[in-house]
C-alpha cells in the first residue's frame, strides 16, 4: 500500500495537471458511472492530501475521495487519451491532458461533511503544515500499545507506513515494543521530527531512503539494495542480514498483523514479539561506522 509520500506526490502532480480546470470525468468500468456524472463538466478547484487518503476538489463543494489501498494506481499524460483497457474505474480529462485510475479501495464523492468527518477520523499528518505532534503524543501516551502499533495506527500517524514505522524505530534506537505510555515528550518529538523529515525526502525523491550517509552501499562499498520497493533501508524486508552499524542479523516477527523488522542489539527490547530466527550472516558488517545520528539507548 502506497505510505503518505505517494499520496503526496499525486496530489501535487494532478494539481498541476487539472487545478483551475473543467474537467470530463466519466467511468467506463461502470462501477463509479453516478459520481463521475456529479463531477464531469465541473471545475477543479484543488487537491490535498491527507494521511493515505486523495482529495480531489470541485466547484460546487464537492470532492473526489480516493483512498488507493493494496492495488490502486493512477496513470496520466497529455491528450489524445489511450482507449480504455481493462478495469478502468475513473477516467478524467482537460483540455490537455488525462488521468486514469484502476482499482482503488475507496473512490467516491464527499460533502463537506462527509470531508470534516475524513478529517475529524485520521491522526496528525507529518507532511501537512496544520499537523501538530502534541495531539499524537496525547493518544500515544495514554496507550499502552506498542510504539510500532501506534504509527501504523491512521488515527495517531496518518500516512505511516510499514517501512516508515519500521525505519523510524530503528534510526531512534527504540525497541518496536516500547509501549507508548513509557514514551516522554522529548522523546516523541525527536521521532516526528525525524519521521517528518523522512517523508518530505520521500515526496521530493519519490522513493524511501532512510541510511545516512555512513551507510550508503558508496560509503560501505557493499552492493545496492534490491527490491521491488526501492530505496536503502536499515532493517524492513533485511531478515538475517547484517545490520548496517554494528552486523547484528536483522530479526523478524508479527506485530499489528504486520511484519515487523529490528535489529536485537540497535534496538534492545525486555518483551520481543515471536522471533522468526535468522541465518547468521556469511560475512558480517565490520567496517560500520555508525550512524550521523547513532541509535539511541533508552
Amino acid at each position: 500500500m502506497p505510505e503518505g509520500h505517494t499520496i503526496h506526490r499525486l496530489a501535487a502532480r494532478h494539481r498541476e495537471l487539472f487545478a483551475g480546470q473543467v474537467v470530463a470525468v466519466d467511468s467506463p468500468q461502470g462501477r463509479f458511472t453516478d459520481g463521475a456524472r456529479m463531477l464531469d463538466g465541473r471545475r477543479m478547484a484543488d487537491t490535498e492530501a491527507y494521511g493515505k487518503h486523495l482529495l480531489h476538489h470541485f466547484d460546487g463543494e464537492l470532492s473526489l475521495h480516493i483512498h488507493l489501498g493494496l492495488y490502486g494506481k493512477f496513470a496520466d499524460g497529455p491528450l489524445p487519451e489511450p482507449g480504455p483497457v481493462g478495469q478502468l474505474r475513473m477516467r478524467m480529462m482537460s483540455s490537455r491532458h488525462w488521468l486514469e485510475l484502476r482499482g482503488p479501495t475507496a473512490c467516491q464523492v464527499f460533502t463537506p461533511p462527509e470531508v470534516a468527518a475524513l478529517r475529524a477520523r485520521l491522526g496528525q499528518d507529518p507532511l501537512r503544515d496544520d499537523s501538530d505532534p502534541l495531539r499524537a503524543y496525547e493518544k500515544v501516551r495514554g496507550s499502552s500499545k506498542a510504539l510500532f502499533a501506534l504509527l501504523l495506527d491512521q488515527a495517531v500517524v496518518a500516512g505511516c507506513g510499514l517501512i516508515y514505522a519500521n525505519e523510524v524505530l530503528f534510526r531512534a534506537g527504540l525497541a518496536p515494543t516500547t509501549p507508548g505510555r513509557t514514551v516522554s515528550a522529548a522523546c516523541w518529538q525527536e521521532l516526528w521530527d525525524d519521521l517528518q523529515a523522512l517523508m518530505k525526502e520521500g515526496v521530493a525523491r519519490g522513493r524511501i531512503d532512510t541510511v545516512h550517509t555512513t551507510h550508503t552501499p558508496e560509503a560501505m562499498q557493499r552492493a545496492p539494495r534490491v527490491d521491488r520497493h526501492g530505496g536503502e533501508v536499515y532493517v524492513y524486508r533485511r531478515p538475517g542480514q547484517a545490520c548496517l552499524v554494528c552486523g547484528t542479523p536483522v530479526a523478524r516477527g508479527p506485530m499489528a498483523g504486520r511484519n515487523l523488522y529490528w535489529c536485537p542489539v540497535c534496538q534492545p527490547e525486555s518483551r520481543a514479539p515471536q522471533v522468526t530466527a535468522p541465518r547468521a550472516p556469511k560475512k558480517p558488517v565490520s567496517s560500520a561506522k555508525g550512524p550521523e545520528r547513532a541509535p539511541k539507548r533508552r
